[in-house]
């Protein structure tokens, strides 16, 4: 496995660590320079940001397909977001504290550790997956309707969509657990690779089954979210193979047994609870504003779905270069190097901040061709989704800032005040700034986008403040 920068210095002590958070340092430790720095954090980041772009284009191609149906398929698709995302919450905040934990036992030495938060990890994550497979199938169709469908193919289509995708949710919980191991160990290309596998299996079939080609029935909506749980089984045995052959930081041996450690249980559950809080918030803020949205129409929602999509996209640089905030502040921590920890943070959200810069150029200016893509020839949808597409551009610096340091919170264990950012700003501001100038003010589409941007813009200060308070630097696992 590739050395960082970071096997380069030694192992620092508590009170080094209290004497330098008193001061203001921004020099590195010797030997170290900042292009070491920048290349450690692109090595982990870019495998990260391939995996993650072409999850998220596979998306698209999901929605682009689908949009050729009609935007009634599109909306009965959107419809299903964020009651699939609630139903995952509680795993995924758990992998959270599996890839915190991970880091600071990479990062002191401790790999016999590392492997047994891995097997704990993945024995929560396949019981919780399951449970909340089983919720999601029987739920569907209340949940659809909750989520303001309100005509019958929209309501049957979307019904469809989501109860396959509960029956993949075991297996993409588990996918998950692993990925999130190997993350915090630095290691973002195997995932990136199976991940990708995937992706192209997705595509593929979506081909076959939405539209009946190559012998296959037509399934249309059903079948893109049955290409998508075949590409997503696919990734899970890619996925156990990674972590069985031993050829990874992280071993998994069945022969080392899944019986239950209280004690990484709860380490795991310390970190994971505070987000799971905060994305079940999450979740539900943006349920409210989802639903408000609805309430606007079909086309509108279809446009509002479209951009949130290609926004989704856009979180990819912000999310990739968070995967290396996380693990070098975790590895850093773990090895007791504050000023580490620190140096890498800095550097990411600079290299963030140009990569959004640039995509926030690039949807200003072409966002009615972006959108055009999903239109199947609606010239509204197309002039609708260009306005809205300046949002999308607006957000794009503060989105990146945002992410990246929340990143390295999470590297950190210090996910509890990211939880209360989460409460006031998606529970709190978006969906009631949403409310106010859609029913009130009547903005229509726009509106919420207002919304939407004022939210970012507000998480992002509050995630900064924290930040810079350096309290996460205390926190132990």
């Amino acid at each position: 496995m590739r050395s960082l920068a970071l096997d380069l210095v030694p192992m620092g002590s508590d009170e080094e660590n209290r004497m330098a958070d008193l001061k203001v340092n921004k020099t590195l430790p010797e030997g170290i320079e900042s292009k070491m720095l920048y290349s450690d954090i692109i090595h982990i980041a870019w495998p990260s940001l391939v995996e993650l772009t072409l999850t998220q284009l596979a998306s698209m191609v999901d929605l682009m397909m689908v949009g050729q149906l009609g935007p009634w398929a599109l909306t009965a698709v959107g419809l299903t977001t964020q009651p699939k995302f609630l139903l995952m919450t509680m795993f995924m905040a758990m992998n959270v504290g599996a890839t915190a934990m991970v880091a600071r036992y990479k990062g002191a030495g401790n790999q016999k550790k590392a492997d047994e938060v891995l097997r704990q990890a993945l024995l929560m994550t396949f019981v919780l997956g399951c449970v909340f497979a089983v919720i999601g199938f029987i739920a569907a169709p209340w949940l659809i309707k909750f989520m303001g469908a309100s005509e019958d193919h929209v309501l049957r289509g979307g019904v469809d969509y989501l109860r396959i995708q509960m029956i993949g949710l075991p297996g993409l919980a588990l996918t998950s657990t692993i990925t999130a191991t190997l993350r915090g160990v630095g290691n973002s290309k195997t995932a990136m690779i199976y991940n990708a596998m995937a992706n192209i299996i997705n595509v593929i079939f979506n081909y076959m089954l939405i539209y009946g080609n190559f012998g296959a029935p037509r399934m249309e909506v059903a079948g893109a979210s049955l290409a998508t749980i075949i590409g997503q089984y696919c990734a899970m045995f890619m996925a156990f193979y990674a972590v069985m052959n031993g050829q990874q930081y992280i071993i998994l041996r069945f022969r080392d047994g899944f019986k239950p450690n209280k004690e990484e249980i709860k380490k795991i559950v310390d970190i994971g609870a505070p987000a799971m809080v905060e994305q079940v918030v999450m979740r539900i803020g943006l349920i409210i504003y989802t639903r408000t949205v609805a309430g606007l129409g079909t086309l509108p929602y279809a446009v509002h779905q479209v951009c949130l999509n290609i926004q989704s996209l856009s979180f990819m640089n912000g999310q990739a270069f968070a995967v290396s905030a996380t693990s070098l502040t975790g590895q850093s921590l773990g090895k007791k190097r504050h000023d580490m920890a620190q140096a890498y943070t800095t550097r990411t959200r600079k290299l963030g901040m140009c990569v959004s810069i640039f995509l926030g150029v690039v949807f200003f200016f072409f966002g009615g061709q972006i959108v055009a893509l999903y239109s199947g020839g609606d010239q509204s949808l197309v002039e609708l989704g260009a306005v809205i597409m300046m949002f999308v551009a607006v957000v794009q610096p503060f989105q990146s800032s945002q992410l990246i340091l929340a990143g390295a919170l999470r590297g950190a264990g210090d996910t509890k005040v990211t939880a209360a950012i989460t409460f006031i700003t998606v529970l709190l501001v978006r969906p009631a700034l949403a409310i106010f100038a859609i029913n009130v003010l009547g903005m229509g589409l726009e509106g919420a986008w207002y919304a939407l941007v004022t939210d970012q813009i507000l998480r992002s200060l509050l995630v900064l403040l924290r930040y810079n308070s350096g309290a996460w630097k205390r926190h132990t696992m």
